[in-house]
């Protein structure tokens, strides 16, 4: 092939190795960029020990899988500039960008342009428990604190800027960013948000005699939240760490300084017409 100009010359492919069409599609995009003149690399994304130091010199990461894979690679490349983009070999997709079936045309559109890289704010929390350090992690769809396996509520003391909001008796909490607002909010009843915003979202999950309505937060604000449990409680991010809780552990949840950089080939109206398309919403004439 024809050698061009390169907007990403050293370029990461990560496949599932739970999928067997990932790793085959995985080494065929490595001959095409290749062949293309681009530098670049494949690996099984669930090795994150052998990924650190490939991603901190990579700037394009491209994750075959679906939602969760992409929402791993965010995590990995967490304080990198990598650009991330998802071929979607998932059920929704919604973070992916390319279908298996384009996967030619669109790198070649990736390699020379035109694409633009779209911000998405993530969530961060800090978990104070009983007697220890706060520990802070980062997510890019969601912090959720719910009930363990036990049938039984937490209670949920909230303050929004230190200023005492209500107390949840419920099955658990979404912090949401306007990523996760499609994701685990939207199944508990909470707004879609454009992925351009930089609020967070407070749902209660199944709320007993308490506030019930979703909250759009304002940009910048910070919730704190102590839990009160007879029984175990758990945080989760992203469905990607899961920390027990105890009655009496505090957490706050804010924006994170780290945003996830995606790369984009649709025109920037994309958001809308993807989301109707992956929820099989009827589509206009």
């Amino acid at each position: 092939m024809k050698q061009t100009t390169l907007n990403f010359k050293q370029i990461g492919l990560l496949y599932d190795a739970r999928l067997p069409q990932s790793r085959v599609m995985a080494a065929e995009m490595l001959e095409f960029l290749e062949d293309m003149g681009a530098s670049a690399w494949v690996s099984d994304s669930w090795e994150p020990e052998e990924l650190s130091a490939k991603i901190s010199h990579s700037n394009l990461l491209i994750t075959l899988g679906g939602d969760g894979s992409m929402l791993r690679t965010a995590h990995l490349a967490l304080g990198q500039e990598a650009a991330l983009l998802g071929v979607n070999q998932g059920n929704l997709g919604f973070l992916t960008e390319i279908q298996p079936s384009e996967w030619r045309e669109r790198f070649t559109q990736m390699l020379t342009g035109p694409y633009w890289i779209e911000a998405r704010i993530m969530v961060r929390v800090a978990c104070r428990q009983q007697g220890g350090q706060a520990d802070t992690f980062d997510g890019l769809n969601e912090v959720v604190i719910s009930r363990g396996g036990a049938a039984h509520v937490v209670r949920l003391v909230t303050s929004i800027n230190d200023s005492y909001l209500t107390t949840y008796t419920a099955d658990g909490m979404i912090l949401s960013t306007p990523t996760g607002s499609t994701a685990y909010a939207l199944a508990a009843g909470g707004p879609i948000l454009p992925p351009e915003l930089k609020n967070l979202l407070l749902i209660p999950v199944a709320p007993h005699l308490s506030l019930e309505r979703a909250i759009v937060l304002s940009e910048g604000d910070r919730v704190n939240v102590k839990v009160h449990t007879r029984q175990e409680a758990v945080l989760s991010v992203d469905g990607q760490f899961n920390i027990e809780l105890s009655d009496g552990d505090t957490i706050d949840i804010y924006t994170s300084p780290y945003v996830s950089r995606f790369l984009r080939l649709q025109e920037q109206t994309y958001f809308f017409k993807t989301l109707t398309r992956r929820l099989g919403w009827p589509q206009g004439s």
